[in-house]
Protein backbone atom coordinates (compact mmCIF):
# COMPACT_ATOMS: atom_id res chain seq x y z
CA UNK A 1 0.00 0.00 0.00
CA UNK A 2 1.30 3.59 -1.14
CA UNK A 3 2.34 5.57 2.21
CA UNK A 4 0.66 9.49 0.95
CA UNK A 5 2.18 10.70 4.37
CA UNK A 6 5.98 9.90 2.76
CA UNK A 7 8.33 13.06 3.11
CA UNK A 8 11.17 13.22 1.08
CA UNK A 9 14.90 12.82 2.82
CA UNK A 10 15.82 16.33 3.31
CA UNK A 11 18.80 17.77 1.61
CA UNK A 12 21.69 20.42 3.59
CA UNK A 13 24.52 22.02 1.83
CA UNK A 14 27.12 20.84 4.90
CA UNK A 15 27.83 17.34 3.53
CA UNK A 16 29.04 13.98 5.22
CA UNK A 17 32.28 14.80 3.39
CA UNK A 18 32.55 17.99 4.73
CA UNK A 19 32.22 17.22 8.48
CA UNK A 20 35.08 14.50 8.32
CA UNK A 21 37.20 17.15 6.77
CA UNK A 22 36.69 19.69 9.70
CA UNK A 23 37.31 16.37 12.15
CA UNK A 24 40.34 15.51 9.46
CA UNK A 25 39.67 11.93 10.09
CA UNK A 26 37.80 9.05 7.89
CA UNK A 27 34.65 8.55 9.56
CA UNK A 28 33.78 4.58 10.52
CA UNK A 29 31.76 2.10 12.23
CA UNK A 30 33.69 -0.57 13.97
CA UNK A 31 31.59 -2.99 15.04
CA UNK A 32 32.30 -5.73 17.48
CA UNK A 33 29.96 -8.88 17.82
CA UNK A 34 30.09 -11.95 19.83
CA UNK A 35 28.60 -13.20 23.46
CA UNK A 36 27.63 -11.74 26.35
CA UNK A 37 31.21 -11.90 28.45
CA UNK A 38 33.17 -11.69 25.53
CA UNK A 39 34.67 -8.79 25.90
CA UNK A 40 33.41 -6.21 23.44
CA UNK A 41 32.33 -3.66 25.82
CA UNK A 42 36.10 -3.49 27.18
CA UNK A 43 37.50 -3.28 23.78
CA UNK A 44 35.13 -0.67 22.64
CA UNK A 45 36.14 1.24 26.13
CA UNK A 46 40.10 0.51 25.65
CA UNK A 47 39.57 1.47 21.80
CA UNK A 48 37.49 4.84 22.52
CA UNK A 49 40.02 6.37 24.67
CA UNK A 50 43.51 4.98 22.28
CA UNK A 51 41.55 6.70 19.66
CA UNK A 52 40.51 9.67 21.50
CA UNK A 53 44.39 10.11 22.49
CA UNK A 54 45.32 10.52 18.85
CA UNK A 55 42.87 13.24 18.63
CA UNK A 56 40.42 11.28 16.79
CA UNK A 57 36.59 11.93 17.38
CA UNK A 58 34.61 9.11 18.41
CA UNK A 59 31.48 7.97 20.32
CA UNK A 60 30.67 4.36 21.68
CA UNK A 61 27.18 2.43 21.70
CA UNK A 62 27.03 0.00 23.62
CA UNK A 63 24.18 -3.01 24.44
CA UNK A 64 23.70 -2.20 27.81
CA UNK A 65 23.23 1.75 27.90
CA UNK A 66 21.23 1.32 24.34
CA UNK A 67 18.94 -0.68 26.21
CA UNK A 68 18.72 1.53 29.23
CA UNK A 69 17.38 4.46 26.53
CA UNK A 70 16.44 4.21 23.27
CA UNK A 71 15.30 0.57 23.32
CA UNK A 72 13.75 0.19 26.47
CA UNK A 73 11.01 -0.45 25.32
CA UNK A 74 12.12 -3.77 23.50
CA UNK A 75 12.18 -7.70 24.94
CA UNK A 76 14.69 -10.00 24.28
CA UNK A 77 12.76 -12.10 21.97
CA UNK A 78 14.09 -12.59 18.26
CA UNK A 79 11.55 -9.81 16.91
CA UNK A 80 12.59 -7.54 19.21
CA UNK A 81 16.51 -8.33 18.84
CA UNK A 82 15.96 -7.93 15.04
CA UNK A 83 14.38 -4.14 15.76
CA UNK A 84 16.67 -2.90 18.62
CA UNK A 85 20.07 -3.97 15.70
CA UNK A 86 17.82 -1.48 13.14
CA UNK A 87 17.70 1.39 15.92
CA UNK A 88 21.26 1.30 16.48
CA UNK A 89 22.29 0.57 13.15
CA UNK A 90 20.29 3.76 11.84
CA UNK A 91 21.58 5.72 14.55
CA UNK A 92 25.03 4.79 13.95
CA UNK A 93 24.67 5.95 10.42
CA UNK A 94 23.60 9.30 11.50
CA UNK A 95 26.92 9.24 13.93
CA UNK A 96 29.40 8.37 10.76
CA UNK A 97 27.07 10.96 8.44
CA UNK A 98 28.44 13.23 11.33
CA UNK A 99 32.08 12.36 10.94
CA UNK A 100 32.61 10.38 13.51
CA UNK A 101 34.18 7.10 14.26
CA UNK A 102 31.41 5.02 15.72
CA UNK A 103 32.24 2.06 17.65
CA UNK A 104 29.57 -0.21 18.46
CA UNK A 105 29.80 -3.29 21.10
CA UNK A 106 26.45 -5.59 20.69
CA UNK A 107 26.09 -9.19 20.91
CA UNK A 108 24.23 -8.63 17.13
CA UNK A 109 23.07 -12.69 16.92
CA UNK A 110 21.90 -12.75 13.81
CA UNK A 111 23.74 -12.19 10.70
CA UNK A 112 21.03 -10.75 8.24
CA UNK A 113 21.16 -8.00 11.05
CA UNK A 114 24.59 -7.58 11.39
CA UNK A 115 24.54 -7.33 6.78
CA UNK A 116 21.60 -4.57 7.13
CA UNK A 117 23.64 -2.67 9.18
CA UNK A 118 26.53 -3.13 6.57
CA UNK A 119 23.86 -1.93 3.80
CA UNK A 120 23.95 1.28 5.61
CA UNK A 121 27.51 2.47 4.67
CA UNK A 122 30.00 2.84 1.79
CA UNK A 123 32.28 -0.09 1.23
CA UNK A 124 35.10 -0.73 3.59
CA UNK A 125 33.87 2.22 6.19
CA UNK A 126 31.88 -0.70 7.98
CA UNK A 127 33.96 -3.22 10.57
CA UNK A 128 33.00 -5.94 11.66
CA UNK A 129 35.24 -7.34 14.61
CA UNK A 130 34.14 -10.88 15.84
CA UNK A 131 35.13 -11.06 19.49
CA UNK A 132 35.45 -14.81 19.55
CA UNK A 133 35.62 -15.97 23.05
CA UNK A 134 35.09 -19.81 23.70
CA UNK A 135 32.40 -20.86 26.19
CA UNK A 136 34.45 -22.20 28.51
CA UNK A 137 36.23 -18.98 29.19
CA UNK A 138 32.64 -17.12 29.13
CA UNK A 139 31.15 -19.80 31.78
CA UNK A 140 34.96 -18.77 34.19
CA UNK A 141 34.27 -14.93 33.45
CA UNK A 142 30.50 -15.43 34.51
CA UNK A 143 30.65 -13.12 37.82
CA UNK A 144 27.20 -12.65 37.62
CA UNK A 145 25.57 -16.17 36.91
CA UNK A 146 23.95 -15.27 33.58
CA UNK A 147 24.97 -18.08 31.86
CA UNK A 148 24.61 -20.57 35.01
CA UNK A 149 21.49 -19.10 35.35
CA UNK A 150 20.19 -19.45 31.41
CA UNK A 151 21.24 -22.91 31.80
CA UNK A 152 18.77 -23.62 34.72
CA UNK A 153 15.78 -21.65 32.97
CA UNK A 154 15.83 -19.20 35.21
CA UNK A 155 16.62 -16.66 32.68
CA UNK A 156 14.92 -16.91 29.10
CA UNK A 157 16.08 -16.10 25.88
CA UNK A 158 20.03 -15.84 26.65
CA UNK A 159 22.40 -15.60 23.80
CA UNK A 160 24.43 -19.21 23.27
CA UNK A 161 22.12 -21.25 25.56
CA UNK A 162 18.41 -21.10 24.61
CA UNK A 163 18.77 -18.17 22.16
CA UNK A 164 21.06 -18.77 19.15
CA UNK A 165 24.12 -16.81 17.89
CA UNK A 166 25.13 -16.77 14.53
CA UNK A 167 29.07 -16.07 14.20
CA UNK A 168 29.99 -13.73 11.32
CA UNK A 169 30.34 -14.95 7.98
CA UNK A 170 33.23 -12.42 6.93
CA UNK A 171 34.47 -10.27 9.79
CA UNK A 172 37.07 -8.45 8.91
CA UNK A 173 38.61 -8.98 12.13
CA UNK A 174 38.65 -12.08 14.49
CA UNK A 175 39.93 -11.56 18.25
CA UNK A 176 40.48 -14.06 20.25
CA UNK A 177 40.33 -13.11 23.50
CA UNK A 178 41.29 -16.17 24.96
CA UNK A 179 44.97 -15.75 23.07
CA UNK A 180 44.83 -11.78 22.97
CA UNK A 181 44.76 -9.16 25.36
CA UNK A 182 42.95 -5.99 25.18
CA UNK A 183 46.49 -4.26 24.78
CA UNK A 184 46.92 -6.79 21.97
CA UNK A 185 43.51 -6.72 20.94
CA UNK A 186 43.42 -2.77 20.32
CA UNK A 187 46.82 -3.43 18.31
CA UNK A 188 45.58 -5.47 15.88
CA UNK A 189 42.59 -3.36 15.61
CA UNK A 190 44.56 0.04 14.97
CA UNK A 191 47.01 -1.88 12.72
CA UNK A 192 43.59 -2.74 10.61
CA UNK A 193 42.59 0.69 10.31
CA UNK A 194 45.99 1.73 9.62
CA UNK A 195 46.33 3.54 12.81
CA UNK A 196 49.08 2.67 14.83
CA UNK A 197 51.97 5.25 15.57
Amino acid sequence: MKNNNFTPLQNFDISSHNRAQIKNQNPKCIWLTGLSGSGKSTLANALDKELTKMGMHTYILDGDNIRNGLCSDLKFDDKDRHENIRRVAEVSKLMFDAGLIVICAFISPFQKDRNFARSLFVEGSFIEVFVDTPMDVLMKRDSKGHYQNAKKGLIENFTGIDSVYESPENPEMVIDTKKLSVDESIKQIRKYLGMLQ
